[in-house]
This record gives C-alpha cells, structure tokens and sequence, in this order.
C-alpha cells in the first residue's frame, strides 16, 4: 500500500475527504519526525513504538575495490510493533 492508497482507505473509513485524510497522514507523520529528531519516542499502545538509536562508527568494505571504510556513528529510527499488531500480522 502506498500513500494515495492509505489516504483513499481512511478517507472511505473515516468519511472525510481525501484531501482532509491526507493532511492527517502529513501531519502524524510531520509530529513523530519532529519526535524523533528531539531523541523522545512515540507509542501507540497496541500499535507500536517509534524510537531513535545510536549506530556505532564502525569499518565497513568498498563492495567494488574491498578497500576499507570507515562508517561514521549516525541515529537512526526504528519501529517495534505492540503486542495487538503482532497478533495480528502472525495470525
């Protein structure tokens, strides 16, 4: 599902327009980015659990000469899903 797809689902679901459902993505995803980026976390109980990691430096391989590189530290967000949308991803 892409992003015109989900707008078009929660339009339909929530009987508002496209355009009003599509500003409700932007602006969801506008608030967990902002978030993130002040290194806090954003649960939805059931759903999951946004969070922000630290990526240790690390030397890693040029994949065409096999040269050495270092890969510099970097944070980066990640997902764990809540115990219901486990559930029902395995069901």
């Amino acid at each position: 599902m892409n992003k015109a797809e989900l707008v078009a689902k929660i339009a339909e679901d929530a009987g508002i327009s496209k355009t009003q459902a599509n500003a409700s993505i932007d602006s969801f995803t506008d608030a967990v980015a902002k978030t993130l980026k002040k290194g806090e976390s954003v649960t939805l109980v059931g759903f999951g659990t946004f969070s922000v990691s630290k990526r240790a430096a690390r030397t890693g391989r040029n994949p065409q000469t096999g040269a050495a590189i270092k890969i510099k530290a970097k944070k980066v967000a990640k997902f764990k899903a809540g115990a219901d949308l486990a559930k029902t991803v395995n069901k």
